[in-house]
């Protein structure tokens, strides 16, 4: 059965997307704790950090290109989380495997052990994601 990821994988549901290349995929996370927060998955499914093989290495060299591109896309992020939940006792509520990269700013008045769990997406509409997602592609590309 597919998952939310999967479908966004196959283009059966749009995102907004910052990365993407033959084995991962990284778009904005719809709830956007912060401004800038994006998903980064694998295209092969994994279920999470247990089942991974070979692909860890992709996944995990792709973490810290992607977190630089974030940050070099708005100069008020000084730092960043980075968390993946594994396993439904672990707080993870789509069983394909994905890290969280949540830009902080300072000052930002987020409680660090709730951020995964805000959800914003109220506050945005399409033509702001899609502002978002193009000034993380720009920084990418530099």
């Amino acid at each position: 059965m597919a998952d939310i990821f999967d479908k966004i994988i196959a283009g059966e549901i749009p995102s907004y997307k910052v990365y993407e290349d033959d084995d991962l995929l990284a778009f904005l996370d719809i709830s956007q704790v912060t401004p800038g927060h994006t998903l980064l998955i694998p295209k092969k499914h994994v279920d999470d950090i247990f089942a991974y093989d070979e692909t860890a290495q992709k996944v995990l060299l792709k973490l810290p290109v992607l977190a630089r591109a974030i940050r070099d896309s708005d100069p008020t992020i000084t730092g960043m989380n980075i968390s993946s939940n594994n396993g439904p006792s672990a707080g993870q509520t789509v069983i394909h495997s994905h890290w969280h990269l949540i830009p902080r700013r300072d000052q930002d008045g987020l409680n660090d052990a709730l951020a995964p769990t805000i959800d914003n997406s109220d506050n945005y509409d399409e033509s702001q994601y899609e502002a978002l997602a193009n000034k993380i592609k720009q920084a990418l590309e530099q």
